[in-house]
């Protein structure tokens, strides 16, 4: 199998070259060309002899996100369908490319990214659109870091903030995610602040409590949706194995911990959730802890439209949003961007049947 260099920290591309009888130097060029220059081929790398471009290409590849489609928002955001090569996929030999959806959202401050970290997703959330199609495999961190220099590629910007919140559950690919966030912070690669990563899950209590002892400072975004188990059990079956109290124990973990605020994501949803019962016991339970809530009107596809689930009305998350910030639980409403081309929360799917 060939070694995957878009996936391999600066060492163990130094060791894949005097692995091949080539100066460790030459590693640094590489490594240069596919982290900061964004290089698409080896071809690319002018500055490598052309046998050593040869003799690499037989022995390693590097990711690279092809621009399949992409969608424009009059908002600005910009939803790409990108296709990826399958490299050393051998137990999927029936998907000769695999397609992922990325967003692209700008901001006044800079440029955010919303990452895939698989293609397809296993966790079966009712109001959401990436699951549809099941998991079909997860990305390697190169995979994802091929998104970002894709993006900044095609759109001329720079990525100022990424946000693992795309198709895929972070922690379901656990060492591939924790790779790409250490790729994206390196010195030798893009040395993206960790503060402006932001890791978004459903609830996987046992990755929380691993990712606590990382040493990690980035945001944690837990996707909650409900303030009890019976709601929470509706819209998200992962609830049956990791219950919510358990949940949010890890999560006040995480932030003792770390000392970083845990950001809780409530998808707004007429009559499911949204009630002033509901606002209260979430305050109850998030009550004294370091934790910020963004409410979110409901980005439903028109599957979960028919099964009843509606984005609350304004007034109804203007009374929530009340409710929990007078209980001294900190709250926003977030801004909903890329809705118009189907790129917003919940909507983003891994196929190229558009």
């Amino acid at each position: 199998m060939k070694f995957d260099l878009g996936s391999a920290f600066i060492e163990e591309a130094r060791t894949l070259m005097t692995g091949i009888n080539e100066p460790v130097y030459r590693a640094d060029q590489v490594y240069k060309w596919i982290h900061q220059r964004q290089a698409a081929s080896f071809d690319e790398m002018t500055d490598l002899p052309k046998d050593l471009r040869v003799r690499l290409s037989e022995a390693a590849f590097f990711s690279v996100a092809s621009v399949s489609n992409k969608k424009n928002d009059p908002d600005g955001t910009i939803k790409y369908l990108f296709e990826l090569e399958n490299h050393n996929i051998i137990d999927k030999i029936e998907y000769p490319k695999t397609y992922i959806e990325t967003v692209l959202m700008n901001y006044r401050h800079g440029a955010a990214l919303c990452v895939s970290t698989q293609a397809g997703c296993s966790m079966g959330c009712v109001f959401c659109a990436s699951g549809k199609e099941g998991l079909l495999r997860d990305l390697s961190a190169g995979e994802m870091l091929a998104q970002v220099y894709a993006a900044a590629r095609d759109s001329g910007k720079s990525i100022s903030n990424v946000t693992l919140m795309g198709c895929g559950e972070p922690l379901h690919n656990y060492n591939s995610t924790l790779r790409f966030i250490r790729l994206l912070n390196a010195k030798a690669g893009l040395c993206m602040s960790q503060r402006r990563i932001t890791l978004s899950t459903c609830g996987l209590t046992d990755g929380i409590l691993k990712l606590k002892d990382e040493g990690l400072q980035i945001t944690l975004a837990v996707s909650l949706h409900a303030p009890n188990d019976r709601v929470r059990a509706e819209l998200m079956p992962v609830t049956r194995a990791y219950p919510l109290d358990g949940l949010l124990a890890a999560c006040r973990r995480y932030a003792d911990t770390t000392k970083r605020r845990v950001t809780y994501e409530y998808a707004m949803i007429m009559g499911k959730n949204d009630r002033p019962d509901h606002a209260s016991e979430l305050a109850a339970k998030l009550k004294n802890t370091l934790c910020h809530v963004n409410l979110i009107p409901v980005n439903s596809d028109p599957g979960s439209k028919k099964r009843g689930y509606r984005p609350s009305s304004e007034n109804n998350i203007a009374a929530f949003k009340d409710i929990l910030t007078k209980h001294g639980v900190q709250a926003t409403v977030r801004r909903t961007l890329g809705s118009g081309i189907n790129a917003a929360c919940g909507q983003l799917v891994a196929s190229n049947n558009h």
